[in-house]
């Protein structure tokens, strides 16, 4: 049986991949350009794949195809229509980053709302070491403590933040995108209500029809001056050129973990922002932590375990 992993560079060189040859004989590739997809999947049993594009294109290449394991929650890269008529089973791991998604939302709110790249910069300049004083207010920061925390999409992470966020003392609200989330736990509100009245906004929910460009220049708008916004969803949800014209005219911290283009294009709109201090940006790392990654190692074991159980290759 031959398996193949398209892009093993996304799950890291530090996860150990040898679990997979005890499967059969193991192509193992770092990146793979959509122009080598159907060259590297020939003759190929199973396929995994975290971004790489599973069409049917490929599909109809590749008859021997049986199994595609998507390294990820998300398998808008397979088409699973096609996948479903061709026979061919699509599993992917689902829950592997919860607590590491949770851990980054938190990580970028306190960065931003403490005010850190400044106080990181006045030490490092030896601004404090000539300032004669010990300690430096210039920039006030609050604590979360009473604030109002509004989540949008209140899934199986926003749950997890919200609980967080109590810890805090934070009070927690949400918006359901579907329009179908019935929580007994937290109130819902409509969007608008919930954009002007939270002092913290983040973002759990995935990309769809509902959710492209949710927050574009009128809901922007609606923040109050102060707030912390972090999109910890799927870039695309938040408008980017419209985020940087409020921002540029509104006091607005923004904590992005995805972008609409990833890898962000070197001629982003988001580099626009004046105060870059108020802007951070990192590149889709939230649900990388050692632990994530090795959950989801084993998820991908486990689905091919479970498939081969059922069938014969």
């Amino acid at each position: 049986m031959k398996l193949v992993f398209l892009d093993a560079k996304t799950i890291g060189s530090d996860i150990d991949l040898s679990p997979l040859s005890s499967f059969g004989d193991v192509e193992i590739y770092e990146t793979t350009p959509e122009n080598l997809t159907v060259e590297r999947c020939k003759d190929a049993d199973i396929v995994i794949t975290n971004k790489v594009v599973i069409d049917k294109e490929v599909m109809d290449a590749v008859p021997s195809l049986k199994l595609v394991c998507v390294a990820a929650t998300g398998m808008n890269n397979v088409d699973l229509q096609y996948a479903k008529e061709r026979g061919i089973e699509v599993k992917n791991v689902a829950g592997y980053s919860t607590h590491s998604v949770v851990q980054h939302t938190f990580s970028m709110l306190f960065y931003l709302m403490e005010k850190l790249p400044y106080y990181d910069d006045f030490v490092k300049s030896k601004e404090w070491s000539r300032s004669g004083i010990f300690t430096c207010v210039d920039r006030p920061f609050c604590e979360l403590r009473g604030k109002q925390w509004g989540i949008i999409g209140l899934g199986t992470i926003g749950k997890e933040v919200a609980k967080v966020a109590e810890a805090f003392g934070a009070t927690v609200v949400y918006y359901s995108t579907s329009g179908k989330n019935e929580d007994p736990f937290y109130p819902r509100m409509e969007l608008d209500t919930l954009l002007s009245t939270s002092h913290i906004v983040s973002i759990h929910a995935p990309l769809n029809e509902k959710t492209k460009d949710l927050l574009d220049f009128a809901k922007l708008q609606k923040l109050q001056s102060g707030t912390v916004l972090l999109n910890l969803g799927r870039g695309g949800i938040i408008n980017e050129a419209d985020l940087v014209k409020v921002m540029n005219d509104k006091e607005i911290y923004a904590g992005l973990d995805v972008t609409e283009r990833e890898p962000l294009p070197e001629d982003s709109v988001l580099f626009d922002v004046v105060d870059a201090q108020r802007l951070l940006i990192t590149p889709h790392i939230a649900w990388t932590s050692i632990e994530a990654r090795k959950k989801l190692l084993e998820g991908i074991i486990a689905n091919i375990a479970g498939f081969l159980k059922k069938h014969t290759i």
